[in-house]
C-alpha cells in the first residue's frame, strides 16, 4: 500500500473507522510504558505514520525521546509538522527496519503498531522483528499490534461480519464500496494468533501478553531477553 498524500490526510478519519477502540490502544500503550520506563528514555516507532502514537505516548512525558520510522514520506511530513511544538527530542528516518541505518544507541523500548499485516511473507516478518530486538536494551519493552486471524475460519469470518456491519452502518459507504474494500483488507498477510507468538518468540521476545483486542486487530506487549 503506497500512502501518498491524498491517502496520508485520509489516514486520520479512515483508522478510528477501521479500528473503533484506536485511541483506547493508544492510551493502553503509554500505560505499559509508564508502568516500567523511567523518566528519560529513548523509544523506537517502527511505522510513525502521522505521528499519533507519538502524540499520544509524549503526553506527560517531556522526557522521552522518540525515534520515528517509516517508509512514507508523506506521512513522516505530516507527523513532522503536526510535532514540531513537542519538547521531546524526536528523529524520523524515512524507510523500514531493513533498509534504514538507525543510530547506534540501544532503545529502552519499541514499537511495532499496524505495520506487520503489511509485510509480506513469514521470513520477512520475522527479519523485522529480529531488527528490532537488535536496537533493544536488554528486558526492553515492545508493543506489536496487528492484523490476526486465519480468513476462512469461523471466528475470523465472523469477525469481518462485524467489521463490515460496522463500515455499512456508520458510514455513508455504498455496499459496493464496502466490498471493494474487504477485497483489499483480505489481501493483507494475516496471521493466526500462534503464528504470531511464535513469530515474537524466535525474534527474541519473551513474556508475550495480548493487552488488546478489536475485530481484525490484536495487540501483544512483551520483552526483549535479558541475554
Amino acid at each position: 500500500m503506497e500512502f501518498n498524500n491524498i491517502l496520508a490526510n485520509e489516514y486520520e478519519k479512515g483508522i478510528r473507522r477501521t479500528l473503533p477502540s484506536y485511541d483506547a490502544m493508544l492510551r493502553l500503550i503509554q500505560t505499559f510504558y509508564r508502568s516500567i520506563l523511567p523518566e528519560h528514555a529513548d523509544i523506537l516507532i517502527v511505522g510513525a505514520g502521522s505521528g499519533n502514537e507519538i502524540l499520544q505516548l509524549a503526553e506527560g512525558n517531556p522526557h522521552w525521546a522518540f525515534t520515528g520510522i517509516d517508509p512514507s514520506e508523506p506521512m513522516l511530513n505530516i507527523a513532522k509538522e503536526r510535532l514540531q511544538s513537542l519538547p521531546n527530542d524526536l528523529s524520523f528516518y524515512q524507510g523500514t527496519m531493513l533498509d534504514t541505518h538507525l543510530p547506534t544507541i540501544k532503545f529502552d523500548a519499541a514499537s511495532c503498531v499496524l505495520v506487520l499485516h503489511f509485510i509480506r511473507g513469514y521470513e520477512a516478518k520475522l527479519s523485522t522483528l529480529k531488527e528490532i530486538a537488535h536496537h533493544l536494551k536488554p528486558g526492553a519493552p515492545f508493543v506489536l499490534v496487528s492484523k490476526y486471524g486465519q480468513p476462512g475460519s469461523i471466528e475470523t469470518e465472523l469477525q469481518f461480519d462485524l467489521w463490515r456491519s460496522y463500515w455499512l452502518q456508520h458510514t455513508k459507504l455504498s455496499v459496493p464500496d464496502v466490498m471493494e474494500m474487504e477485497k483489499s483488507i483480505r489481501a493483507l498477510s494475516f496471521m493466526p494468533e500462534e503464528d504470531i507468538l511464535t513469530l515474537l518468540q524466535e525474534a527474541g521476545f519473551i513474556k508475550p501478553s495480548r493487552f488488546f483486542t478489536t475485530t481484525l486487530f490484536g495487540g501483544w506487549v512483551c520483552f526483549k531477553e535479558e541475554h
